[in-house]
């Protein structure tokens, strides 16, 4: 079998990239309906969930670019668990009765890349490699 472990850094940068991409996604829905309108989301949106919506937007970016990824990830992940237990929790216990299981995934792929960092394909690399 060959060594997968050599992998292991480039897999961590695609799982940061598409996670942040696919993040940014509801963001852009609330705030734009690009590329379509969020599904459920009130209209006018509270102010709570405009500025959830803005930092799923510039952080999902800041990930996905790798810059500041840590310090994004970390206020991302604390947004997901946020919006889990104000509006999926109170709706039932179970994650895929109350729809929650996105926003708990977020929540930990984000917390995972707070002590993972961005791996090597990443604007940080980049600006570690300057120094």
């Amino acid at each position: 079998m060959p060594n997968l472990d050599v992998w292991a850094p480039r897999v961590l940068s695609i799982l940061r990239i598409i996670a942040a991409l696919l993040f940014m996604q509801h963001g852009l829905m609330k705030l734009f309906d690009f590329p379509g309108p969020q599904e459920g989301a009130p209209d006018p949106l509270p102010m709570l969930l405009v500025v959830g919506a803005w930092i799923e937007v510039v952080g999902g970016a800041l990930i996905a670019l790798g810059l500041f990824t840590r310090l994004a990830a970390f206020v991302c992940s604390g947004e997901m668990a946020v919006a889990y237990f104000m509006f999926h929790g109170a709706q039932g216990f179970w994650p895929a009765l109350n729809g929650g299981e996105l926003a708990i995934m977020f929540c930990f792929v984000f917390l995972y890349l707070v002590f993972a960092g961005p791996g090597p394909w990443s604007l940080d690399a980049i600006v570690r490699k300057k120094r």
